[in-house]
Parts: structure tokens; sequence; C-alpha cells
């Protein structure tokens, strides 16, 4: 099994255009789709119906029931043409599989497999966390619209249990495209004028920070913030329980499941509630949980390191890697 995104002349951001392009499909075996968001219908169409004539598989890891950058009715549209074409659904949790199953009816096939780790546990950078310092969050990743970074912002800044606290922002490069999307813009105006009055506040800017920066950055961080207005499940959440931080994360989608996967080897999240409609509330919840993070602080729940999480780790990859397996290999029906 090999990987031929960022080799041989394939781009590493693979798009159904590139690949319809590049007719015949004798150049792969197996074809996964991890998002359909950003390539149009059309397109997916006519690259279903392609593989099917070149007998070549195709596979859907279903990250998202709900999207977060298109409309869901578009969304909806895609996922059913999906399904028309019997293309067997990776499902991280039993919930989401059980929406999809809902929204979609009996014939979708799923299969359910974890997310797995985001760091392998033999490549874990080792901790910089110093033992007398300032408690230290992290946000990183794109500023996306289903997570409420100004809300993380402004109560960080200002809430009285947090002045002796320190916030690192690791940022995707702004392209034209964010910069002329009202709130975006708006909110990188917040950001730069915050890390120029605010010494807390540490601002790094990176093309397209990798897994390895990502890790050197939270390896000096005690917790991780996932504002999630909306969502199905978290790679960031999984990133977290890799590296030992303490995950302060809103109670959307599936996330709470992905906790249960391995709650037994990592310390539970600080969850707050962003899901009821009570949005003048939300400001409040989500504070009461910056401050039981920092109360939390003082003990040691970190997973970096620990034996038995990185065997549950490893155990987890090999199932995943079989469960993908399987599916690579059963023919085109």
């Amino acid at each position: 099994m090999r990987i031929l995104n960022g080799s041989e002349g394939v781009p590493r951001d693979l798009t159904l255009r590139h690949i319809l392009a590049r007719r015949p499909f004798t150049w792969f075996d197996v074809l996964h789709l991890h998002h359909v968001e950003f390539d149009d219908l059309s397109a997916l169409r006519l690259v279903l119906s392609e593989c099917a004539r070149a007998g070549r598989r195709v596979v859907f890891t279903a990250h998202d029931v709900t999207p977060v950058f298109t409309s869901r009715r578009l969304y909806q549209h895609k996922l059913r043409t999906l399904v028309e074409w019997n293309v067997p659904f990776v499902c991280l949790t039993s919930g989401s599989a059980a929406e999809l199953h809902a929204k979609l009816g009996p014939s979708v096939r799923t299969v359910i497999a974890p997310h797995g780790y985001v760091v392998s546990p033999d490549e874990l950078p080792p901790l910089a966390r110093e033992t007398k310092r300032r408690f230290r969050y992290l946000m990183f990743g794109s500023l996306r619209e289903n997570r409420d970074v100004s809300t993380v912002l402004h109560n960080w800044r200002f809430g009285r249990q947090q002045r002796e606290t320190d916030l690192e922002l690791l940022l995707r490069a702004p392209a034209s495209v964010n910069l002329e999307h009202d709130g975006e813009r708006r909110l990188w105006g917040l950001i730069s004028s915050m890390a120029v009055t605010e010494p807390r506040l540490k601002v790094d800017i990176a093309p397209f920070p990798t897994d390895t920066e990502v890790a050197e950055t939270a390896a000096g961080c005690d917790a991780l913030i996932l504002p999630y207005r909306w969502g199905t499940h978290s790679g960031q959440l999984e990133l977290a329980f890799d590296l030992g931080l303490l995950p302060i994360v809103s109670t959307v989608g599936y996330l709470h499941e992905q906790y249960r996967q391995h709650e037994e080897l990592v310390p539970e999240p600080v969850w707050f509630d962003w899901s009821d409609g009570n949005a003048y509330a939300y400001g409040e919840r989500f504070l009461r949980a910056l401050d039981r993070a920092v109360t939390h602080g003082d003990a040691d729940g970190s997973t970096n390191g620990h034996a038995d999480f990185a065997d549950h780790r490893r155990a987890e990859h090999e199932m995943v890697m079989a469960a993908h397996h399987d599916l690579y290999e059963c023919p085109w029906t």
C-alpha cells in the first residue's frame, strides 16, 4: 500500500479536477476521498463514473456529517451521490454512522474506524513544560467559521482568573479569499490589534503548520482550546490526547464519543455547551470552562509518555489500517 499524494508529480492536496485531467485512471488503484466540499457536484459524479469504468475502488471518510464550508443542501446532494455509486463510508464514531443512516437511508454502506493518532506515540516530542510558570493555552489552524475565536480572545483577555495565563496562536497563512470574508477580516483585525497591545498573546503564522510544528509548539503548552460552533469530529481533539494537552472543547457533534474511545486512559476534557441555542449564555459558559482549566492546571494529566496510552494508540492504529486495507481490497460492486 503506497500513498501517491505528494509524490511523482501528484500534489499533496489533490482535487477532482486534477484527477479528471489525467485520464485514463491507470495510475492509481483506490481513490480515497476525505473531503468533498471544495469540488463541485458535476466533477464528483464524473470521477465516480470514470472510476467505475476503470474498475477503480472509491472510499469516502465521513469526517463531517454537517458541512463546514458549504451549504447543507449541497453537501447532502454530494453524500447522496456517493451512496448512489455504492461508495463505502468510513465513520469515525458509531453516532455519526447512525446519523448518516438516518439521513441517507439504509442503503449507505458504513464501516466504523476511529480517527486514530495524529502524532505516532513513537514520534512524540519531549515535553517542554516548566513546573513553575504561567498556564499556557494553545489554538492553531485556520480561522474557520465553525470556530468562535472572537469569544475566546475577549473572555481570555479580560477574565479575572485569566490574568496570569498566556495564549499562543499558531495560524495558517491567510489568503485574499480569507481576508475578503467580512467575519474573518474582522477577526484578523482583532488578532492584529491585540497582538500589539497584549503581551500575554503570542501569534505565529506558518504557511501550513505541519504536525511536527504543531507538536513542538504544543509541547510548551498546557491546554488546547477548541471553540467549535458546530462540527462532527475533531482531529485536534485527538492531537490533544496524543500530546497530553487538556482539551477545552464544546459539546458538538460526536466529540464526546471520541473521548469515550480513550476514556480510561486520558483526562476528560473541560466541556462547555454551545448547543442549546441560548447564545447569550455562551460567553459565560466558555469563561467558566477556562477557569476550570486553570484550576486543573496543577494536576498532571499528561498522556505524553504514558505507556498504557501509547500501547492503546498502537493497537488502535493497527485496527484502523486493517479496516482500510479490507476496504481497499474489496472489488467495485
